[in-house]
């Protein structure tokens, strides 16, 4: 058998075993609407997931197949961060018209139907050759609905529990699983079928597991109660401008906004301004508001978010290399086995899939003894597996490197273990990232912080695809040991040094941070 279809198959006969065993285990404990959440989320993830294992690869080997190969993959990184960095920008509106207007119900909603059609967007363009239009409008629909989608879900699972309920973190852990089983299950199909059989179903793939999303979101409604409705549910559809209702005119803003989007992802040079100047405008507001809050524990425990948002930046644009430079890296110069490097992407998500529970577990049982440790301090732990984990790659790149033009691979044991490193950091700082800003944010902005906690990882997008066009810079050349040598050399430097200071100066600042969280664990 065909080993990439054997992956496949395998990967989905494990989750169709695994999940229930999960959901079995916890039925109990947590709220229905949590694994409502939890598949929701899974087809949502399975669509981006799926769309992101294939995309730097298609525009290499595809949409800028006339360039020369340095030239296409500056060019592919620099779409690829802008896209990312506004992918994760655009919950900042999404998350403020929710709190304010649609409620979390209406906005997820609208963000999965709008991420479908940019799902088939790209699915047209791979089919019949429409050119880069398409494309860009594609990855636009994708950028907008991701803006109602993804802070909103994730602020929803928040209402269900108290501010402090001990489950929380157990809750977002079990979430966060459920994202990453559509993220294994995504580049395994959508990796198989766009590089093996053609790009266009790797897409449709993706957009039909969107589908599948809001329709399990939509069914199961009545399992919410009263929760995530408008704020004001007669107001909201009431006739407001021109007999339009805010409804109506939140649905025709988005769609306006499309043509928009799709220029800025184009323009990557011109998003660089917009991310800096507006995402320099959210910041000094939070910070602004901290310093004049009544609530002078709520001020400080503002001062918090935004440390750990400086923290989490460097965190993905490091972890972000995945989807971009370590993609390519992949599809060049690593021995596969007979996979294809899109079906790598699986592997994250897969030690995610086993280790959720144990962290969950871990967590939980230290939270009982009262050892478990603060934010702050799982967020060092975090960065300093990520420093470790680039590390294992770039030995596994120098021990290459002499022999490389005669045609040696990377061996894959290289690329498992860093992955195994990102992945354990990654449990160690982003479930409990989730779970933290809902407790430090005021309540009558949640959804709002939470957006802004999403900048983090747009300017992390951004950053990465610079990091990306440093590998790919004229001068490094195309043959294999100097390609190489600009990988390890980007990844010494940033991956591993850069993240070690960082985690350092986490760990001096870390007494402060416990002290203005004032009680929030």
């Amino acid at each position: 058998m065909d080993f990439a279809l054997g992956l496949l198959i395998f990967g989905w006969v494990f989750v169709l075993i695994w999940v229930p065993l999960v959901i079995y285990s916890q039925r109990k404990i947590h709220p229905k609407a949590l694994f409502t959440l939890f598949f929701a989320e899974l087809w949502e993830r399975f669509s981006f997931y799926g769309m992101r294992a294939l995309l730097i690869l298609y525009m290499t080997k595809v949409l800028f197949d006339q360039m020369a190969q340095g030239e296409a993959d500056t060019r592919a990184y620099g779409i690829y961060g802008a896209y990312n960095a506004l992918l994760y920008a655009a919950p900042i509106i999404g998350g403020l018209l929710a709190d304010r207007l649609m409620g979390f119900r209406q906005a997820v909603i609208t963000g999965g139907i709008l991420m479908a059609a940019g799902q088939f967007a790209l699915a047209a363009t791979a089919g019949t050759n429409l050119g880069e239009t398409p494309f860009f409008l594609g990855l636009a629909m994708l950028t907008v609905g991701n803006g109602f989608f993804k802070p909103n879900i994730s602020s929803f699972l928040g209402t269900f529990y108290e501010k402090n309920d001990s489950r929380k973190d157990s809750a977002f852990t079990i979430f966060y699983m459920g994202i990453n089983i559509g993220a294994f299950l995504a580049p395994l199909t959508c990796g198989y079928l766009g590089q093996r059989v053609d790009w266009s179903l790797g897409f449709l793939a993706a957009g039909l597991g969107m589908v599948l999303g809001v329709i399990v979101f939509w069914r199961n409604m009545r399992k919410f109660e009263d929760k995530g409705t408008p704020p004001d549910p007669v107001d909201y559809k009431k006739p407001y401008f021109l007999g339009l209702s805010k409804q109506l005119l939140i649905i025709l803003g988005a769609l306006a906004t499309i043509p928009v989007f799709s220029l800025l992802i184009n323009a990557e040079g011109v998003t660089n301004y917009i991310l800096v100047i507006g995402g320099l405008g959210i910041i000094g507001y939070i910070i602004y508001t901290s310093f004049v809050a009544e609530d002078k524990e709520e001020g400080q425990r503002m001062i918090v978010f935004l440390f750990l948002f400086f923290f989490h930046m460097i965190f993905w644009t490091l972890f972000e290399q995945a989807g971009g430079s370590l993609n390519i890296l992949t599809d060049r110069y690593v021995n596969l086995h007979g996979m294809e490097a899109s079906q790598l992407q699986a592997l994250n998500p897969l030690y995610i899939i086993l280790l959720a529970p144990v962290f969950s577990w871990v967590w939980a049982r230290l939270s009982k003894a009262k050892r478990e440790p603060r934010t702050p301090m799982k967020f060092f732990f975090g960065l300093l597996q990520m420093a470790i984990g680039y590390f294992v790659i770039v030995w596994g790149i120098r021990s290459v490197i002499g022999t490389a033009d005669q045609g040696t691979l990377i061996p894959i044991f290289f690329l498992l273990g860093m992955y195994l490193f990102h992945t354990t950091g990654e449990l160690s700082l982003s479930p409990v990232g989730l779970s933290v800003v809902t407790k430090l944010a005021p309540a009558k902005v949640v959804g709002f912080v939470m957006g802004a906690w999403f900048l983090s990882i747009a300017f992390a997008h951004k950053i990465a695809g610079e990091l990306g066009k440093l590998i790919a810079e004229p001068g490094h050349g195309t043959d294999p040991a100097s390609a190489l040598k600009a990988f390890a050399d980007v990844y010494m430097l940033w991956g591993v040094y850069v993240v070690l200071a960082a985690s350092v100066l986490l760990l001096m600042l870390t007494p402060f941070l416990k002290k203005w969280m004032h009680g929030v664990h």
